[in-house]
């Protein structure tokens, strides 16, 4: 193969696509994607709103920074930004 041949082919393969040109389940799954991501987010940004901060783990302001990482950051809210509660044990 030549190199002609292959830069061709990188140029082809690094080539971004329009949204005009993506087909229409690559589109939905996109939009299906982004929809999700911003509830995350939301729920996140929520959350934090109507959290005491002796319940959370850290600063306010650090994890409402952490929470806009594509969906890293809710995640990472949710499973060690926040504090549980203390069990209750009945006898």
């Amino acid at each position: 193969m030549g190199t002609r041949n292959l830069r061709t082919k990188k140029a082809a393969w690094k080539k971004n696509k329009s949204w005009k040109e993506l087909p229409p389940a690559a589109r939905i799954g996109t939009i299906m994607i982004g929809t999700a991501q911003l509830a995350f987010l939301a729920a996140a940004q929520r959350d934090l709103s109507r959290r005491p901060a002796e319940q959370i783990r850290g600063s306010k302001m650090f994890w409402r920074l952490a929470t806009l990482v594509n969906f890293i950051g809710p995640g990472c809210y949710f499973a060690f930004g926040r504090k549980r509660p203390p069990e209750v044990t009945r006898k």
